[in-house]
């Protein structure tokens, strides 16, 4: 999975990325999907070591195109965890008082605890993304951001907390396809917006705002990984097994009690 991983410096290419790739599971989703249900199972134990223990703290950051599967993701991946040591923090327009302050305040309410896995439904990257699509600011404000979410993941990083940002790779067709299927399914009609046709207008703009934002800002303490999201099965497949590798690097044990239970018996 390291394949995906953007290392710091390099000749990284979003267009290179083939959305649609499989690797050795091309053609065999059934494979795909017990090996998935494999990694949940094994995900699931070391979140509760994770939740036990009580030292590392995990933060997984989604971004994607509209369509791209951040939901699915989380429904997905995550299905088989305690939801107590697991949350999600979804970032939507922000508020008057978030407004009022610096746009890194409502982010950093959101970070995770000790023994808890916490993940962004979107994030901070909105603040370079839609941002600067959008021209919501001037160019020299989002310009200097870049520097400060490095910074930002830094601190967070010397202070404790493993973080991995998972850029959701969709085709501009495969978006077309997912879009129509909310069109035409009555039960996902409350999931299509008119604005997500204006922006989809600006793909190309928002493709050019993500190589920027990857590259810059994929480093050793926070790497991004670029995942190709066109099969669902794949998208999670991936996410997961990144997840898991990253959780069994910390070799966590559950933490032995300090009272002496030899004997206890309960009548």
């Amino acid at each position: 999975m390291e394949r995906y991983r953007i290392e710091p410096g390099s000749d990284f290419r979003l267009s290179n990325l083939d959305p649609g790739e499989r690797l050795s599971f091309d053609g065999k989703k059934a494979l795909g999907n017990e090996y998935l249900e494999e990694l949940t199972g094994r995900l699931r134990t070391l979140q509760e070591l994770l939740y036990a223990q009580g030292r590392h703290r995990v933060l997984v950051v989604l971004q994607a195109m509209d369509t791209g599967g951040k939901d699915g993701v989380i429904r997905h991946v995550f299905r088989s965890v305690n939801p107590q040591g697991v949350k999600v923090a979804s970032f939507k327009a922000p508020s008057s008082l978030e407004l009022a302050h610096d746009y890194l305040w409502r982010i950093h309410r959101e970070t995770p605890a000790r023994g808890e896995i916490r993940i962004f439904n979107r994030s901070h990257y909105e603040d370079v993304l839609v941002v600067r699509v959008r021209n919501l600011v001037a160019p020299e404000v989002w310009e200097r951001r870049y520097d400060h979410i490095r910074d930002f993941e830094r601190m967070l990083a010397d202070e404790g907390t493993i973080i991995l940002k998972f850029f959701l790779h969709i085709s501009k067709d495969e978006q077309a396809r997912r879009l129509q299927a909310r069109l035409d399914d009555p039960e996902k009609h409350w999931k299509f917006s008119p604005a997500d046709l204006e922006e989809r207008k600006l793909w190309d703009d928002y493709q050019e705002a993500f190589q920027v934002a990857l590259t810059r800002t994929s480093t050793p303490w926070a790497p991004w990984y670029a995942i190709p999201a066109n099969s669902k099965w794949y998208r999670n497949l991936v996410v997961a097994r990144v997840l898991v590798e990253t959780l069994e690097r910390l070799e966590m044990r559950f933490p032995e009690s300090s009272l002496d239970l030899e004997g206890i018996r309960v009548e």
